[in-house]
């Protein structure tokens, strides 16, 4: 059964005219999605200096970070559900680590999901906790199309 997403990235030159050939030109852009959300995107200012990003808009490790918690945290939710435990809240405060990966050459490399989740009722062991992320970790999508290593550090 195969599903396909889209999304719609639009950016536009500034005007006045910037100097493109130098490099000196706005990156903001926005990011549109099929069910209408759009979301303003930007590179990090830790890759493209200000005033050539916005620091308010969200960058594509930020977008990479965010995707791979989400996908956990829903993976997660159900795999609880389906072992009779109760979810209240989830939290995962999640991070991100581009490191060289070659000459010139950057990649995000690490993500660690530190996820505190409050349970309703009886909470799992720690045994448990961990086998319902291993769970979670091995069917979330997104997980699944990457090679970046993806951990988790806390589950509370």
């Amino acid at each position: 059964m195969a599903h396909s997403y889209f999304a719609t990235i639009d950016w536009k030159l500034a005007e006045p005219p910037a100097d493109f050939l130098t490099g000196r030109y706005s990156r903001a852009h926005t990011l549109s999605f099929d069910g209408g959300a759009v979301v303003p995107g930007s590179p990090s200012p830790g890759i493209v200096p200000l005033p050539w990003s916005d620091a308010s808009a969200v960058d594509p490790e930020e977008l990479f970070v965010a995707a791979l918690s989400n996908c956990h945290m829903l993976t997660f939710l159900h795999k609880a559900r389906e072992a009779g435990f109760v979810v209240t809240a989830y939290r995962d405060e999640a991070e991100g680590k581009i490191t060289r990966i070659a000459p010139g050459r950057m990649a995000v490399t690490h993500v660690a999901l530190r996820p505190a989740i409050v349970f309703e009722g009886r909470a799992p062991t720690a045994a448990e906790l961990d086998h319902l992320h291993h769970a979670a970790h091995e069917d979330c999508f997104i997980a699944n199309s990457v090679k970046t290593e993806v951990v988790v550090e806390q589950a509370l």
